[in-house]
């Protein structure tokens, strides 16, 4: 029974939701234009409107009598109660995000269809903290004046259950076949779109389903593949009246992608970034500026064009689609194209990077200097530096010029490296070469090179560590303080300091490096004897304790068990580094370079030189003198010229 009290209610609910509509009144040449404008004024999607028809528009007679169609249009009332209680909720849903966007809070929703002579029933069940379903509100929609009969309990089933999306019967109803809805299909002339027009129901008439859309749609030719279900249930759920409503869309034809280079390296500079940290922090030093590849390393892969896909009108007629492009490759420097014919991989080591748009491979690095622009440098090929490289930073490559000062830091070459200013090392600067050093001064600084070190002017307070020769060869050309070590020649004007206020120590005649390994091994060697001496001391002390005592307390037993195990393991170590300082001392001995030091002008009193071993503590100043190894003892003799020379190399200069 309606009571006053229901209708205030229902009028307050229909009221609420007038306050929130918004209406705009759109003129244009389709109701799909004038839905999408309406969509850009409500700032939603269009299937978020519901319109009604003004004046309907015309296509006329070769664009004569042509006339625009006239539409209401306001947003859904469902939508804008669905973003009030998401609002409400702490949800905001983006109409572009809406779709993939789980919704955590969802009222629960009942549609009451009559199709045929049976009363249909498609339940939704709620999400999350979402309203459920009344029971006598599904209740009041079956019951009508021409309802014959329905199962109470099998409605309570699926308001509990859910129907899954689908609707299902569940009491009849008195049908009149000519209050059925009428349904008119209107095809767009280009065969790309399909809506439908259906008459509302009489009473007790039956509503469209789903069924008799589908068949309506393909009585009138329309294939199968075009028909989108998805918005036949939307009819379906919420039937709008008198005006079209497209329900099927042309498979519209892809045309396939053009030919393009994947590449394996980023190909905008600017996206480069700095190493960060674990903890979030920025490493300035390592900028990642350079993008190093190896020599037979993929650079690139083309992807062959595509082939289009065609596609099909609503009436199944063919569109056609563009097949992609194809393209050349085009090669830069120093890269080849694989025998596949696809791949492009790097000829050499070295930068990768475009050079106007194509691939390209650059064994030679420019820079202005190394510093916080830069960060570190890493490259695997010749680094030029215009200025200098300032304190604190690395540079690793094959090859290393630098035309300004080397500052305290890191340089390491696998072949030569140049330094034309001089290195500043300040105790702590390093350098490295897997070939030869040109420098105009070292000081400092620690330096180790598997061949020559040549310096112009002078050599400071400096371990220098050489495989073959050190040649200072300047007019200074001084070496002063630090220590010094040449398997073959040190050449220099002169050695040592007036006064002899700095120790000064030349080694030649020997293998540097094994001679360092000689010297960790025997300190090695006198740790482990002392700690052998004592282990057998311990186990002496408790092996008597056990003698007298016949048995000894579990804890000393198991500390005698342990340190006749660690025992055992010394006198291994001990075996394996009395072998390795005996091979070591046989290459010594065995070495075929005699080693010379070469002084043109003076070797100050006080500087220590070594030649195979075998000291020579220069007492008095001695000049032009040249130092040699015979019959197991150091000589002196006249000076003699260097026995090599050394040129600059070339090849990878800016020169």
């Amino acid at each position: 029974m309606v009571t006053l009290d229901t209708i205030r209610t229902d009028m307050k609910k229909l009221l609420a939701v007038d306050k929130e509509l918004h209406q705009v009144e759109v003129n244009a040449d389709t109701i799909d234009e004038a839905l999408a404008d309406a969509a850009v004024q409500f700032d939603t999607k269009t299937t978020n409107l519901q319109y009604e028809v003004v004046e309907k528009g015309s296509d006329g007679f070769l664009g004569i009598g042509k006339k625009p169609w006239k539409l209401k249009i306001y947003q859904d009332p469902n939508t804008i109660k669905k973003a009030v209680k998401l609002a409400s909720d702490g949800l905001i849903i983006d109409d572009e995000e809406g779709e993939t966007q789980e919704v955590k809070n969802r009222d629960g929703l009942f549609y009451v269809r009559h199709f045929s002579s049976d009363i249909m029933l498609k339940i939704i069940l709620p999400v999350g903290d979402g309203l459920p379903i009344e029971l006598r509100d599904v209740l009041d929609e079956i019951r009508r004046e021409d309802t014959l009969d329905f199962d109470e309990e099998l409605v309570k089933k699926y308001i509990k259950n859910g129907t899954d999306g689908h609707y299902y019967s569940v009491g009849q109803y008195k049908h009149v076949s000519a209050g059925d809805v009428l349904i008119s299909v209107e095809a767009a002339k280009d065969e790309m779109k399909a809506s439908i027009v259906v008459s509302p129901p009489s009473m007790s008439g039956a509503e469209a389903s789903e069924e008799s859309i589908k068949r309506s749609l393909m009585t009138q030719g329309i294939i199968e593949q075009c028909i989108d279900d998805a918005k036949i249930s939307e009819f379906v759920d919420n039937p709008v009246y008198n005006v079209p409503f497209e329900v099927a869309a042309a498979i519209q034809p892809l045309d396939g992608h053009d030919a393009y280079l994947s590449y394996n390296f980023e190909t905008d500079p600017k996206k480069l970034k700095a190493k960060i940290s674990d903890t979030g922090n920025i490493n300035y030093k390592e900028l990642n500026q350079i993008q190093n590849v190896i020599k037979d390393q993929p650079l690139a892969t083309k992807i062959p064009a595509e082939r289009g896909k065609g596609g099909k009108t609503i009436f199944g007629r063919y569109l056609e689609a563009k097949n992609g492009k194809d393209i050349q490759i085009q090669l830069g420097a120093n890269v080849v194209l694989d025998r596949d014919g696809v791949t492009i991989k790097a000829a050499i080591d070295g930068e990768v990077m475009l050079v106007n748009g194509k691939i390209t491979v650059e064994p030679i690095k420019y820079l202005d200097a190394v510093n916080v622009k830069t960060g570190d440098v890493k490259f695997v090929g010749t680094v030029i530096i215009k200025g200098n490289v300032e304190e604190g930073y690395r540079v690793e490559a094959t090859n290393i010029e630098v035309n300004g000062i080397v500052d305290k830091s890191h340089l390491e070459a696998t072949g030569n490296i140049i330094v034309r200013q001089g290195i500043f090392g300040k105790g702590e600067g390093y350098i490295k070469a897997g070939k030869s050093l040109w420098a105009k001064f070292i000081n400092d600084t620690t330096v180790e090179v598997e061949e020559n070190v040549i310096v112009l002017d002078s050599i400071l307070n400096s371990n220098v560590t050489a495989m073959k020769n050190i040649l200072l060869r300047g007019k200074k050309a001084q070496i002063m303080g630090g220590h010094l070590l040449a398997t073959e020649e040190i050449c220099a004007r002169n050695i040592g300091s007036p006064g002899g206020g700095t120790e000064t120590i030349l080694e030649v005649g020997i293998d540097p490096r094994a001679k360092k390994r000689l010297e960790q091994l025997q300190k090695m060697q006198g740790d482990a004897t002392k700690e052998y001496e004592a282990l057998e001391l311990d186990i002496q002390t408790l092996e008597q304790q056990k003698k007298l005592r016949k048995r000894l307390p579990q804890e000393k037993e198991d500390k005698l068990t342990k340190l006749k195990q660690r025992k055992k393991d010394v006198t291994e170590d001990l075996g394996e580094m009395n072998s390795e300082i005996d091979k070591i001392q046989a290459h010594l001995r065995e070495l075929k370079a005699v080693g010379k030091v070469k002084a043109e002008g003076t070797v100050y009193a006080g500087v220590k030189i070594y030649v195979r071993d075998v000291l020579d503590e220069v007492k008095m100043d001695a000049k032009s003198v040249t130092f040699y190894f015979e019959k197991s003892f150091c000589k002196r003799g006249d000076y003699e010229p260097p026995a090599f020379t050394v040129e600059e190399p070339d090849g990878y200069t800016a020169n």
